[in-house]
């Protein structure tokens, strides 16, 4: 599955214009443990290596970093797919084979996400918060679709229905980033050196 998402921070009078006849879905919470290596190898290829509840995930940037106007990425939830891609032994558990391949926790946070489904789009409205002493809310527009022919006609979708309910299209720092800049300067940098963050 192929997934495009574009972030936003919303007002209350924006929150309320984009909820309005949207159907609530749920609310639930996420506990994320983000991990990298100590030369960030992972995330410096805006690859996304998490634990989400217990089950980990790799997200994939589909595009150059330089050529997108919003985020598009391949979900891996298959464990055989994620030790091929990160090149992990089979020895012991996936978590296990994580950690002695070097890739450690870099960040844990828990979000409340309230989810909304309006037209074909999912309206995710976050509440982040983190093991330090910040939180931070987000909105994340969402479609996803499986045939990659499809994808330019998703991401023209996801913005005319962005400004079709008046939304501010402007950068948007990501959960993650928005703590690295917080409290991790240093993976920050490395990020905005690699061209995954544009300042």
């Amino acid at each position: 599955m192929i997934e495009i998402e574009k972030k936003f921070h919303l007002s209350a009078e924006q929150q309320k214009r984009l909820l309005d006849g949207a159907m609530f879905i749920s609310e639930k919470q996420v506990s994320d443990t983000y991990f990298d290596n100590k030369t960030f190898d992972l995330t410096t290829k805006d690859w996304w290596l998490r634990n989400r509840n217990g089950d980990f995930e790799l997200k994939v940037a589909l595009t150059d970093h330089d050529m997108r106007v919003i985020n598009q990425y391949n979900e891996i939830t298959d464990e055989e797919e994620i030790r091929t891609k990160l090149n992990l032994p089979k020895t012991n558990s996936l978590h296990d084979d994580i950690i002695t391949s070097g890739f450690l926790p870099f960040v844990n946070c828990t979000t409340t996400r309230r989810k909304y489904k309006k037209d074909n789009f999912t309206i995710d409205l976050d509440e982040v918060e983190y093991d330090s002493d910040f939180d931070y809310n987000i909105a994340e527009i969402e479609i996803a679709f499986e045939k990659e022919e499809d994808k330019q006609s998703a991401i023209d979708s996801i913005l005319e229905f962005a400004k079709k309910h008046n939304l501010t299209d402007e950068p948007v720092r990501g959960k993650v980033i928005e703590y690295l800049l917080e409290k991790k300067p240093n993976h920050y940098q490395a990020l905005v050196e690699a061209g995954v963050v544009k300042e």
